[in-house]
C-alpha cells in the first residue's frame, strides 16, 4: 500500500497550473499516475500529444479541452478521457478557477504538438 499525504504530495508549477503529484512510481504507485490540477483563470496549456490516455474528472470550474481540434467543455463532475496520441490542449477560458483530477498511465511520454519530446511529466515520474 502507497499512501500520499496531502501535506507531503509534491507541488510542481506550470505557467496558469499548479500541479500536485498524487500517485506516481517515485510514491509507490506501479501502474496509475494521479494528481490534482488547478488551472488559474485565463490558463492554457501547450498543445501536446501523450502516447496513453489521459483521463480528466472536473471537480470545481469549467475547462475547455481540445482533443485533435475538437473542443469539449467540461463543468464539475465531468470526466473525458483523451485518446493516445491526440493533439491536446487543456485551458481555463471562465473567470474563476478550475480544479481537476488527472490519470495518465506510468511511464506515459508527452510530446509537444511542435515534436519537442518531454518524455514522463515531472509529477508523473
Amino acid at each position: 500500500m502507497a499512501i500520499t499525504r496531502a501535506a507531503e504530495a509534491p507541488a510542481f508549477a506550470v505557467p496558469g497550473f499548479q500541479i500536485q503529484g498524487l500517485t506516481a512510481p517515485s510514491r509507490g504507485a506501479q501502474e496509475l499516475c494521479t494528481w490534482r490540477l488547478h488551472a488559474a483563470p485565463g490558463a492554457a496549456s501547450d498543445p501536446h500529444r501523450l502516447d496513453h490516455e489521459e483521463v480528466f474528472i472536473l471537480l470545481e470550474g469549467t475547462l475547455t479541452v481540445a482533443v485533435d481540434g475538437q473542443e469539449a467543455i467540461l463543468d464539475a463532475g465531468d470526466a473525458l478521457a483523451a485518446p493516445a496520441g491526440a493533439l491536446l490542449q487543456v485551458a481555463n477560458r471562465a473567470g474563476t478557477p478550475a480544479r481537476a483530477i488527472v490519470c495518465l498511465p506510468a511511464g506515459a511520454q508527452a510530446v509537444l504538438g511542435d515534436g519537442q519530446a518531454l518524455g514522463v511529466p515531472l509529477w508523473a515520474r
